[in-house]
């Protein structure tokens, strides 16, 4: 039996996070996934690293938090983030409501003006009031009959990457990180938790792990988790539904108003535009969720109610989450708070288990931090400096001159971009094997800019299982295409690296193809259904 300092359950950003911090000051580490790193709420987030400014009223120190936050994010992982700057319109309301627009006028710039205090923190740029001729010379799209907007910044980053990003780094320094493994039972003794009896999905194998410390970072799936050691793990599930639309619609984010009064947005992200987010109550199995033809259309009316064009876009996806946050009875969905508490289980005769509840993308390092120090004082060790705000993640050691990294390895500008953008300065090494084996510049995707040579490196070096894994290290069958050109491909390239069987590889893309099956069902409309229909008669009525 395998003995460590931890054991961290749940690869999310919470869960990887907290291994980096944890294996960065001296602990030994084993992280336990039961499917790929950022499969749950991380990967299914909106792909912000926002200050949240609609919980300044309610959480001022959740927003100063992930604002905080933010700044050392961009610090150690520059190259994932992107800025999104963001609108707040106003509709006219006539003549005789002159004095209550501009009180409302009022209202947002003081609002806002409160919230610039925080945007240092995070490289934003203050809040800018902009008149109606302004606001449509910015977006043109916008429905008419606006007279001015707020204009506010935030960043985009791709989760799945942070993720990775975190458990490489943390295997770097000594964890041991394994994925499509679960921990299937908690080992206890003398109300003591000692470890976790684990099971690999994909071999079968199985063995024990001992650790005085256990944390419970799985998410969604923690109440479970907790319930097989004793363990009460109290929270509030909440269901937040996205969509992808094929196209960036606008430059902007937009802040639109659902029919029940909910905020939502319209945003670009990277190549796409999303649309989101739900947010209802969840208490369902969290291995068996999906979006819903409802929650589409929900989504779809409220960001056209702002964005009219939006109506006719084509919806390549509906993708889901689950939000863990603080248990509360009475307040709407969202309004519960985003902050975040680590639950100690010794009352629960669980001695030694240790869970995370609540919080946000935009804070997972300063979450980790708290989980890292409070995992310190229970093994009794002493306390150490945390540094995860000071080393670079992979990739972000060093900027990237694109330009001069698509001419050394002759291939097309947008495509060294996009390598650029997913691991970036660690893309020269992808695009060395370009060098060394010219065929792998074949480009298998041409909306994210995924060559042969991407798939190459992150299976020979991202911790690679299956082939569904490539979804979220470059996005493989995620674009517009759904895995119309680079499906199969990149399942010879995964059977060739990986020595998979041809029964195996055919299994693989089988998945990979259902996966991308279950966020297109609730969407499958208009030219969504064409290409569906392409894509199934391609690979022989689907899978």
């Amino acid at each position: 039996m395998e003995r460590f300092d931890v054991i961290v359950v749940g690869g999310g950003v919470n869960g990887t996070g907290t291994a980096r911090d944890c294996a960065m000051r001296g602990l030994s580490v084993l992280l336990l996934e039961k499917q790929d790193l950022g499969c749950g709420a991380s990967g299914g987030s909106s792909g912000m690293i926002h200050g949240g400014v609609r919980y300044m009223l309610s959480d001022r120190k959740v927003t100063e938090l992930a604002c905080r936050d933010s700044g050392y994010i961009q610090r150690i992982v520059p190259h994932l983030l992107f800025r999104i700057p963001f609108l707040v319109p106003f509709a006219s309301k006539g003549e005789r409501a002159r004095l209550e627009e501009r009180a409302e006028w009022y209202a947002f710039e003081v609002y806002f003006g409160a919230y610039d205090q925080y945007q240092p923190l995070k490289r934003s740029k203050p809040s800018v009031r902009l008149g109606a001729e302004e606001l449509y010379r910015v977006e043109p799209g916008l429905r008419p009959g606006l007279h001015g907007a707020i204009a506010f910044d935030e960043w985009g980053i791709d989760a799945n990457r942070l993720c990775l990003g975190n458990a490489l780094s943390a295997e770097t320094h000594g964890a041991r990180i394994r994925t499509w493994t679960e921990a299937r039972e908690v080992l206890r003794r003398d109300g003591r938790v000692t470890g976790v009896r684990w099971r690999d999905a994909l071999t079968g194998e199985v063995g024990e792990a001992e650790a005085p410390v256990v944390f419970n970072a799985s998410g969604a799936w923690s109440p479970a988790f907790g319930r097989r050691a004793g363990a009460r793990v109290p929270m509030r599930p909440g269901k937040g539904v996205h969509l992808t639309l094929d196209r960036r619609w606008s430059d902007y984010g937009v802040l639109c108003t659902a029919v029940d009064g909910r905020q939502m947005f319209l945003m670009p992200h990277e190549n796409e535009s999303i649309v989101g987010t739900t947010d209802d109550d969840f208490y369902g199995d969290p291995d068996d969720i999906e979006a819903t033809h409802d929650e589409v259309q929900y989504l779809l009316e409220g960001a056209a109610s702002m964005v009219p064009g939006v109506a006719r876009s084509r919806i390549t996806r509906a993708w889901w989450g689950v939000r863990t946050t603080l248990h509360a009875y009475g307040p709407n969905e969202d309004a519960l708070s985003r902050d975040h508490r680590l639950l100690e289980h010794a009352a629960d005769g669980a001695a030694g288990l240790l869970s995370i509840v609540g919080g946000k993308l935009a804070s997972y390092r300063a979450q980790a931090e708290d989980a890292t120090d409070l995992i310190l004082s229970l093994l009794g060790r002493a306390p150490a400096a945390c540094h995860t705000h000071e080393e670079p993640l992979p990739g972000g050691e060093a900027p990237v001159d694109v330009a001069a990294l698509a001419s050394r390895h002759g291939v097309a500008e947008p495509v060294a971009g996009r390598i650029a953008y997913r691991h970036g300065a660690r893309a020269e090494e992808v695009l060395r094997l370009c060098d060394e084996d010219p065929r792998l510049r074949l480009v298998l995707c041409k909306g994210e800019g995924i060559l042969a040579a991407e798939v190459v490196h992150c299976l020979r070096h991202e911790r690679v299982r299956r082939l569904q894994d490539l979804r979220r290290r470059c996005k493989l069958s995620v674009g517009s295409c759904g895995g119309l050109d680079c499906a199969r491909p990149a399942a010879q390239l995964a059977a060739r690296e990986l020595s998979w069987s041809p029964e195996q590889a055919r299994a693989e893309l089988a998945d990979l193809l259902e996966a991308g099956w279950r966020e297109r069902r609730a969407v499958l409309d208009g030219h969504q259904l064409v290409q569906e229909e392409l894509l199934r008669g391609v690979f022989g009525g689907g899978a």
